[in-house]
């Protein structure tokens, strides 16, 4: 019976989200995004070629985060720089993290920097004119936030209050949108204190372009029915877009139950549906968006005290603040800038369109293309969106709607949404309570590879899962018997460090058959290859590892694509002890002993690059053997003796370099010796 395998595109996109140009990169960034999106990067470009896949992301440049973090810099330290300076300073300082662990994205630059602002400018003025011409951007006068004693409108990060969507509990709700991803109009925020003089700013109004998100409910239905049958959208991505897809609604407390009865008939068309139970509230359903605002009106003159539940409203495509991606002046309209959630979304493509113009530029010819347009509409090629659950909204319901009503042929995103990466069973982030170690940080107590393998097995694609280094653990572990002074988890030794859980494989497993493999090679072998072929049932089992590894990955499975590699890697050892251990002393059996092993190192080593790639490119260098050649998967099920042959050579003429004493494949970080 033959393999059922999955079937992967001819050439694919994978974006690994924009980091906000106000800061480094935490753990959360790298270890929640960057690491999974970079794996499956890797994988793809073994599994289909490198020519084939583009892995892109870039500092998030504009907006009111960017702004408001340049003014506090300004204002609390002197800095002199430009805003310019101030992004591309940490936009550096990003890159730099990046590579530290190894994350191999083709292209990383800004949306406001060289050389992708003009590109971005460029696509971003085809986009609101395309959106317009099509009559899907409607001109909305609405109410932004004004500071009277400050003398100015407000960016969106510098009102914060709380909530309004019924049932989120977010104390950290901005001008539009909560930390949680939630999205209103201004004036249903609560409590809104302006962030530059502390003072209730007042609601006054301006002109700015929005996209029918609305006419979308339809298509964005559809979509999910076809989500719901494709294994590679998770369960979360439906959910989260189905909850915005609800009828408009309003959620009423019951003491207002006679007061209401008094306005309703001023209110548009509705139904009712009276408060059950122990319910406190009864709920108002209206037929569109339009409706609901119009009944809000009604219900605030009459002192009636509600909230909103999740529907599709109009989503904002420009603002007034300076700092932004120009927008075209249309129908009266000047000086307007666009928002910056919209720009981020097509910015994949602007990077994208950058590194190829780079590439036919420089003559490298590194891609089987050099038309984005073969990248993002063609059949034959797929977009991956790694992202967060908060960000689900953006990307899997105002992107798709978006590119729906652009009709450039884009075709929908496959979303790769991963839970929130907790930091000691608590959500961090930057700008919080609880603040997130910087990813740069954690390098000085692990190696990257350790960190690698251990955010890849946490099974972000299930739940919201913790990280907890001991080495930046400060909870109580015990007192001190002698003492009686307190003993913190970080300091005891007796304590096992949860980041060090897959360590144990790298350096222990995984490294020592690797180095079976060498130095039984130099001393029977002459420091080649063995002479025979592994035994079938060894063949066999390497098939099946590769097989059940590539289901896996091409799920999005990281955890479970590892798990396969270690499980295989341990029998291998095990096989390697047993017949190793039988043939002492007789050289032509310990041989046959290292042709099995041999093959089962090549399998693992080819399924552990994507998430260690430092260490296997370490053995297939001493293995005597390309990268590209070693790792493609169109060579997946050869052995090491097979690979030989490939290249015209025998197993006992294609030399091994010589392996060092005591050497170490996977290291082990200088502060855990």
């Amino acid at each position: 019976m033959p393999d059922s395998r999955p079937t992967f595109p001819k050439r694919a996109v994978i974006t690994g989200g924009m980091p906000y140009g106000n800061k480094n990169l935490h753990f959360g960034h790298i270890g929640g995004v960057f690491v999974p999106a970079d794996f499956f990067a890797r994988f793809l470009r073994d599994r289909i070629g490198k020519e084939n896949v583009i892995f892109v992301s870039g500092t998030d440049c504009y907006g009111s985060p960017i702004m408001e973090g340049y003014r506090k810099k300004v204002e609390s330290e002197g800095y002199t720089g430009t805003i310019t300076d101030y992004v591309r300073a940490n936009h550096e300082l990003q890159r730099s993290a990046l590579n530290a662990y190894g994350i191999s994205l083709d292209i990383f630059e800004g949306s406001g920097l060289e050389p992708t602002k003009p590109v971005h400018a460029e696509l971003t003025d085809k986009v609101i004119r395309r959106l317009y011409e099509r009559g899907y951007l409607h001109k909305m006068s609405t109410r932004q936030f004004y500071d009277v004693k400050a003398g100015q409108f407000l960016n969106g990060r510098q009102v914060i209050g709380r909530c309004p969507v019924r049932g989120c509990k977010s104390e950290k709700a901005y001008a539009d949108e909560c930390d949680l991803g939630h999205q209103f109009d201004p004036e249903e925020l609560i409590n809104p204190v302006s962030q530059l003089t502390g003072t209730t700013p007042e609601l006054r109004p301006v002109d700015n372009w929005y996209f029918d998100l609305p006419a979308f409910r339809d298509d964005l239905d559809e979509l999910m029915d076809e989500w719901d049958a494709d294994p590679q959208v998770r369960d979360i991505v439906t959910k989260t877009v189905r909850e915005s897809l609800a009828d408009p609604i309003v959620y009423i407390q019951t003491k207002f139950r006679d007061a209401f009865s008094t306005c309703e008939g001023q209110l548009p068309e509705h139904s009712v549906s009276e408060a059950e139970g122990n319910q406190s509230s009864f709920s108002v359903k209206f037929a569109n968006w339009k409706d609901r605002d119009r009944a809000r009106e009604v219900l605030e003159a009459n002192g009636i005290r509600f909230r909103t539940g999740k529907t599709l409203l109009p989503l904002r495509i420009t603002g007034n603040i300076e700092w932004g991606v120009p927008a075209p002046d249309l129908d009266g309209t000047h000086d307007l800038t666009v928002w910056v959630w919209p720009e981020s979304l097509w910015a994949p493509i602007s990077f994208v369109q950058t590194v190829l113009a780079q590439d036919a530029k420089s003559g490298a010819g590194r891609y089987s293309s050099d038309d984005w347009r073969d990248w993002w509409c063609a059949d034959d090629a797929r977009v991956y969106q790694f992202i967060g659950q908060d960000n689900i909204y953006f990307y899997c319901v105002a992107q798709p709607a978006m590119w729906k009503a652009l009709d450039w042929g884009l075709f929908q995103d496959t979303p790769v949404a991963n839970y929130h990466i907790l930091f000691m069973n608590k959500k961090a982030s930057s700008s919080g309570a609880i603040k997130p170690p910087m990813a740069e940080e954690l390098l000085e107590y692990y190696t990257p590879e350790q960190l690698r393998c251990h955010w890849l097995s946490l099974g972000l694609d299930q739940k919201a899962v913790s990280f907890s280094p001991k080495a930046f653990d400060t909870s109580v572990s015990h007192k001190d018997k002698k003492t009686g002074e307190e003993v913190l988890v970080k300091d005891d030794p007796r304590v096992v460090d949860p980041a060090l859980k897959e360590s144990a494989f790298l350096t222990n497993i995984f490294n020592r058959l690797a180095r079976s493999c060498f130095y039984g090679a130099q001393n029977v072998c002459a420091g080649h290859l063995p002479r025979m072929e592994a035994d079938d049932d060894v063949l066999d089992a390497c098939r099946k590892a590769t097989l059940d590894f590539e289901k896996c990955a091409y799920g999005f499975d990281a955890h479970g694509a590892l798990a396969v590699a270690e499980e295989f890697c341990r029998a291998a050892n095990k096989r390697w002890g047993d017949e190793s251990k039988a043939a002492k002393g007789d050289d032509a059996a310990y041989e046959h002993a290292l042709a099995n092993a041999f093959a089962e190192l090549r399998t693992v080593t080819l399924l552990m690059h994507p998430a260690v790639p430092f260490g296997c490119e370490k053995i297939c260098s001493y293995l005597g053997f390309e990268p590209e050649f070693f790792f493609s998967w169109e060579n997946a099920f050869d052995t090491p003796a097979q690979l030989a042959a490939k290249l015209g050579e025998k197993p006992e003429g294609h030399a091994l370099v010589e392996l060092p004493p005591r050497f170490d494949f996977f290291e082990k970080h200088p502060s855990q010796r």
